[in-house]
């Protein structure tokens, strides 16, 4: 039997609460969990009996990042930072494999408290004023768990195809982008944690400097090694971010990156390189730590128990 065990750096909380669910966008469960365990599911392999039980953490809480970004040197011909509403596409990709992950379904569609992980990002774009349209990019086979949210939602709903590599995809999606988009706003679905404040940060950012993308202060040290694995340096950490998504940018732009992309056969890791390819700046926006990406199991049981600390605050 294979214990997890999560360890993360925060608060702690009181191990006689519990935890019990009334969030609208996760209708589909209502539970009790202790906030110090969660409930593992194994089957004897002798008898076939279907075994649960639970397994203690050690006590945590959540914490919040707080940060004021100073724009420098910003183009002031803007105006207010303030971005419209109604302009913004998002593009959604929810194409990925997820071979890491062991799964029979790829990583984005597996069931988070009840909900697929694709769906929380999902709805925390559809709330937003900002935001006009999503254009999801996922095999066909998946339209419909994006199609059955059409009641709930205020905003379009497109799809694109997804490509053979994520460049691919985000191109693809941006064909379907509204031609009077003001900014395109380009998110994992792979990443449920998302907050809406922190989209909004980054929304700001982008409008502001004509491209941004969410990130954290890279907190281990990172060093370089040469092709045997010896340490060639180590890099200076103040220096570092460890990049998120959404990744903003301006249409025209992203459109310009991928016309430079595209012709000089250039493969890229993010959106945002994209544009670096141009010699554009890319404003890194502070985000939190909690905007994990869900690719291994020990992955979507921390998403978990975020979800579950983050419904116990909330209804405090």
């Amino acid at each position: 039997m294979s214990h997890h065990l999560l360890h993360m750096n925060l608060a702690t909380l009181s191990s006689s609460a519990s935890f019990k669910s009334s969030n609208p966008l996760f209708p589909c469960y209502n539970h009790q969990i202790s906030p110090n365990s969660f409930q593992l599911l194994s089957y004897s392999k002798s008898s076939g009996h279907k075994i649960s039980w639970t397994q203690k953490l050690p006590r945590i809480a959540t914490t919040s990042i707080k940060c004021s970004a100073k724009i420098e040197n910003a183009n002031t011909s803007q105006g207010s930072a303030a971005v419209k509403e109604k302009s913004v596409s998002v593009i959604l990709l929810a194409g990925g494999k997820g071979k890491r992950m062991g799964a029979s379904m790829p990583k984005q569609y597996l069931p988070l408290l009840g909900q697929p992980i694709a769906l929380y990002s999902f709805y925390t774009f559809s709330k937003l004023i900002e935001v006009k349209e999503i254009v999801v990019v996922c095999d066909p086979s998946y339209q419909d768990i994006f199609e059955d949210t059409k009641e709930n939602i205020s905003v379009d709903l497109k799809f694109a195809l997804p490509g053979k590599e994520r460049q691919d995809s985000v191109y693809s999606g941006l064909q379907e982008v509204d031609l009077n988009s003001e900014l395109v706003c380009v998110h994992d679905s792979a990443r449920p944690l998302v907050t809406s404040a922190d989209v909004k940060k980054v929304l700001e950012d982008g409008w502001i400097n004509g491209a941004a993308v969410l990130g954290v202060p890279a907190k281990a040290t990172i060093k370089e090694a040469n092709s045997e694995s010896f340490v060639v340096r180590t890099l200076d950490r103040k220096t570092l971010w460890e990049m998120q998504t959404p990744q903003v940018i301006k249409p025209d732009l992203l459109k310009k990156g991928f016309e430079l992309v595209n012709r000089d056969g250039l493969e890229v890791t993010d959106d945002v390189s994209i544009v670096e390819h141009l010699k554009h700046p890319v404003y890194i926006t502070e985000g939190s730590y909690t905007n994990i990406k869900v690719t291994t199991p020990d992955d979507l049981l921390l998403a978990e128990r975020i979800l579950n600390l983050n419904s116990e605050e909330s209804s405090k």
